[in-house]
């Protein structure tokens, strides 16, 4: 047998391109949610902090979340594609757990304006994307790997969230 999957072998190309776009709105759709707490506070409540010398121009941010959304909406579809939902449970779960958390760090910095707790859950969230690119990894590299930008990115963002407390408390 070829590296494929059963589930694989199973299902048609519809069925995967379905799955796909599922994929891929789930995380766009997060995408959204956490924009909502953070669009109006970027020119309102955020631009009045501190920030660290090293944070990245504005403009950056949004178009690297894109394609971390991208790449987190491929990674889960390739678990998913090589197992099915319910073989796949557990690393899908913690997928959707450190998506939560993803959303829910927008909700605590931007718009309850609080950055120390923010930074107290994006080690939480460090640790969900932590232990899901594992798992990742035991269904295919090629999806654990997708989750790498991810993981190296909200590294980089904790630091960023760190300072920015410690700046401004």
């Amino acid at each position: 047998m070829t590296d494929e999957s059963l589930a694989e072998q199973r299902m048609s190309p519809t069925a995967q391109a379905i799955g796909l776009a599922g994929f891929l709105a789930v995380c766009f759709g997060a995408a959204a949610l956490g924009g909502i707490a953070t669009g109006p506070e970027i020119d309102g409540w955020y631009r009045t902090l501190e920030k660290p010398s090293w944070q990245p121009p504005p403009w950056v941010f949004g178009p690297v979340w894109s394609v971390l959304y991208l790449l987190m909406a491929v990674a889960a579809w390739l678990v998913w594609r090589r197992s099915g939902f319910r073989d796949a449970a557990v690393p899908l779960s913690l997928f959707a757990v450190q998506l939560i958390l993803n959303v829910a760090w927008s909700w605590i910095f931007f718009r309850l304006e609080m950055p120390g707790w923010a930074w107290l859950e994006l080690v939480v969230l460090w640790l969900a994307i932590v232990v899901t690119t594992w798992a990742f990894f035991r269904r295919t590299s090629a999806a654990g790997g997708l989750m790498l930008p991810y993981l190296a990115w909200v590294t980089f963002a904790g630091a960023l969230n760190f300072a920015i407390w410690r700046l401004n408390a």
